[in-house]
């Protein structure tokens, strides 16, 4: 009953627990090897969600669950990308408003895949972010330059475009919980098959990292999937964008709290333009909805 009620409510502490996985993440990673975490996070996570679509995923048509397996494909090799960034970031603010940019990067990857033309907000929203993004890259008294770590969020930001364009044809053809459940589980072998390649394992974990790991595993994907479904059902999809939004604000406050992440002027106005540049590119969606006219009866 809350949450048909107050579904924003939800999705606004979604949204809090999904910058909180960023910080699940990153502790992990200290005791844990990157891309193993991503392995068993995403297998132990696809297996919980298994448990509620298991008839779903065995009445599905071999070609629709290679589909998705493809399209979790693309997820992991975007996950893997990232879970290296954070590996090898002191901070996480800037990493999250790049990886947002994601949401700009889609309908300029839809263009060509699928010969939908970006909508005329998508112009004007698309060169505030790159300005957003010159300033983060940027600190005071130095040239510009993607560090290292920004690079790989930011192809692990276009891989995650990439596919969320792939996602939206797949999910015409399978129920939401049995395609989640396989992409996560293709994208858990992804980790564990790069892991056994690149890494080698301590010999011990401490529990604290495992603490950690569960925490990252149920709290910031199973049960964050679960509640932003719940959220999206009783909302609209525009509403819904718009709160999800805040994941990279909570990020960098979490950040700072934890990490203390020096703010600089430039990743103040670098973070700044492009949330003003998502904000504006989702909120025209929003108003044009409810500003169409309505037909009577």
């Amino acid at each position: 009953m809350f949450i048909k009620r107050h579904p924003e409510l939800l999705l606004l502490f979604t949204s809090a627990v999904a910058a909180a996985g960023w910080i699940f993440s990153k502790e992990t990673v200290q005791g844990m090897p990157p891309f193993g975490f991503i392995g068993l996070r995403f297998i132990l996570a696809a297996v919980l969600l298994f448990l509620f679509c298991y008839r779903g995923v065995l009445a599905a048509s071999r070609p629709d669950l290679l589909r998705a397996a493809g399209t979790g494909l693309v997820l992991g090799l975007s996950l893997t990308c990232w879970i290296h960034a954070i590996a090898i970031s002191g901070t996480l603010g800037e990493g999250a408003f790049i990886m947002s940019l994601s949401m700009l990067v889609v309908p300029l990857l839809a263009w060509p895949l699928f010969k939908e033309k970006p909508a005329g907000i998508f112009w004007l929203s698309l060169p505030i972010a790159l300005v957003g993004l010159f300033f983060l890259s940027s600190t005071e008294g130095k040239q510009w330059g993607l560090a290292l770590n920004q690079l790989w969020f930011l192809a692990a930001a276009i891989l995650l475009a990439l596919h969320f364009n792939l996602n939206s044809q797949c999910s015409r053809r399978l129920p939401a919980l049995v395609l989640t459940s396989v992409q996560l589980l293709v994208t858990g072998f992804l980790g564990i098959a790069a892991s056994l390649l690149f890494e080698t394992w301590p010999n011990t974990i401490d529990n604290a990292i495992w603490g950690w790991f569960l925490l990252s595993t149920v709290l910031a994907t199973s049960l964050r999937y679960l509640m932003q479904t719940a959220g999206q059902q009783n909302s609209s999809s525009s509403n819904a964008a718009l709160i999800m939004l805040l994941e990279p604000v909570w990020t960098v406050v979490l950040s700072v709290a934890i990490y203390r992440e020096q703010l600089s002027t430039n990743k103040v106005i670098g973070s700044t333009l492009i949330l003003l540049a998502l904000v504006a590119y989702r909120s025209t969606a929003l108003w044009r909805k409810y500003s169409a006219p309505q037909s009577a009866g």
